[in-house]
């Protein structure tokens, strides 16, 4: 195996699951960057999606249902080399994660966080997601959902997140080119994924998507940095849905507003046994 080199394993995922795109575009990716697995830690949480630390070759933490982010923003406060990726569903990061989804936002560590949006959750066979269409009629809700669907777009940008972008796991090519944008991204990336769920999701098919999504590089007149121009893309949703990096500004890193992180790595710093072992006392 060549040290540079991402290799993939045998995957639990329904044939035909639009995740493997992702998980092919995330090791092309990498190697296409110059990453080295043992310089990249892919975390997940609970679901389908959040199994993708399981099947490549890098650093690897699976956390509990919604709670990816956590151990991700330590991880790399910790050791600033470190490439953090994150991979989870829409149930995973806008339902159980909710809360974390948005204090990752305000808190920004240099992190980047692919969610595997199928609408629905797949793991626990067919129930309706935080991003389930208004009506959309499954095993769980005969009667269609009736609750008004999350627009991460919307919700990224009004909270402040600095790389907001959306993808299609139809289109690996175009998928590869946003996930190096978010890597390079100096601060919390998010990338939001259309990924079909071919088992349960009957409505949000690869057919569905691939009527509607359009290119946001192919508009010159585009531009990501105003926020306003973004707001209006990111609630286009349904005859036309836009990818590609909707909105784009430079802020402060976390690691950028702590002295002495943006000094040293954690991990290069000198570890005071004897302060650790009073604080140890007090708890004795």
């Amino acid at each position: 195996m060549k040290k540079k080199e991402f290799v993939t394993f045998e995957t639990a995922w329904c044939p035909g699951c639009g995740d493997f795109a992702i998980l092919e575009a995330l090791k092309e990716t990498m190697e296409e960057m110059g990453k080295e697995p043992h310089k990249v830690l892919v975390v997940g949480g609970i679901g389908q999606a959040a199994k993708t630390p399981q099947y490549i070759n890098a650093n690897g933490f699976e956390g509990l249902h919604g709670r990816a982010l956590p151990p991700a923003a330590a991880a790399k406060i910790a050791n600033h080399e470190l490439t953090v990726i994150i991979d989870t569903g829409d149930g995973d990061s806008y339902g159980e994660g909710g809360n974390h989804f948005i204090h990752n936002i305000k808190r920004n560590v240099n992190m980047t966080h692919f969610v595997h949006d199928n609408q629905i959750y797949g793991l626990t066979k067919g129930q309706s997601s935080p991003t389930s269409d208004l009506g959309h009629v499954t095993d769980f809700t005969p009667e269609g959902v009736n609750t008004i669907p999350i627009n991460p777009m919307v919700a990224a940008i009004g909270l402040g997140c600095g790389f907001v972008a959306r993808a299609f796991s139809g289109d690996k090519e175009h998928l590869k080119s946003i996930m190096k944008e978010a890597i390079n991204y100096d601060g919390y990336a998010l990338v939001d994924i259309l990924q079909p769920c071919v088992s349960f999701n009957k409505l949000n098919t690869f057919a569905w998507y691939k009527k509607r999504v359009y290119n946001l590089d192919e508009d010159a007149g585009y531009n990501p940095t105003d926020k306003v121009a973004a707001f209006a893309k990111a609630m286009e949703w349904g005859d036309k849905i836009p990818t590609g990096v909707i909105f784009r500004e430079d802020r402060q890193s976390y690691t950028e507003k702590v002295s002495f992180l943006k000094e040293s790595t954690l991990v290069d710093l000198p570890v005071e046994t004897e302060v650790i072992k009073g604080f140890l006392k007090e708890f004795m």
